[in-house]
């Protein structure tokens, strides 16, 4: 299924969400006494593979003594056990960088995957596009670029985060940041502009622009 949200897109506006207010039932992996060295996180009693890890998502890490105590990126998955860390980089590209060494390291992946997708339903429903509209002709993967829909889908996601937490809660203040994180979902959907290309040729032929709801033959 389609998603244009990383959890670290999330955590690049809303590091809380993976801290005290991470979603339990959304944990991938959690465990105690790993061991954190450059850019290297080791524990020996995961499986990080088979809990579904990968690029782009996020660990909380803790130790006794507080360092670290925050979310980092994951780069990549090394292997069942062994994972490439970085303190959030401001470009995906550069290289990774490391946190404060540390021994018995508790730590703690849990992602927004299911809101991420779910919000691309939404998204690709709106601008009528499988999946989200399965009867349209035209496949997100005919989209030139979906990175316009990323800042969008964040939005989205983190405001429905918020919701969640807010009904649970029955707090005010998370209410409002519900509703403004919705805010700037639906101001975010109107600026983008998709480009579709039809005949596989690499040429877009359709733009769907988001404050018209229409595909237009360019």
């Amino acid at each position: 299924m389609a998603r244009f949200a990383s959890d670290v897109d999330i955590l690049r506006y809303e590091p809380v969400l993976f801290g005290e207010l991470h979603l339990r039932s959304q944990v991938r992996a959690a465990g105690i006494g790993a061991v954190l060295s450059g850019t290297t996180l080791t524990a020996e009693s995961a499986d990080f593979v088979n809990a579904g890890v990968g690029a782009g998502s996020v660990v909380y890490l803790r130790s006794d003594d507080g360092v670290p105590d925050g979310a980092y990126e994951i780069v990549s998955v090394e292997g069942a056990t062994e994972l490439t860390l970085s303190v959030l980089r401001a470009n995906p590209d550069d290289d990774p960088i490391a946190p404060p060494a540390a021994e018995s390291v508790s730590y703690r992946i849990s992602t927004f995957d299911p809101q991420a997708i779910e919000t691309a339903c939404e998204l690709t429903a709106y601008f009528g596009i499988q999946p989200g509209n399965p009867a349209s002709a035209i496949d997100v993967e005919q989209v030139t670029d979906t990175t316009v829909l990323r800042r969008a889908s964040v939005f989205a996601v983190i405001s429905a985060v918020y919701a969640m937490w807010a009904g649970e809660a029955k707090s005010e203040n998370l209410w409002k940041k519900s509703l403004h994180y919705r805010k700037h979902f639906e101001q975010a959907r109107r600026q983008c502009r998709l480009s579709v290309d039809l005949g596989a040729d690499g040429i877009a032929d359709v733009t769907a622009v988001g404050s018209a709801i229409k595909l237009v033959r360019d």
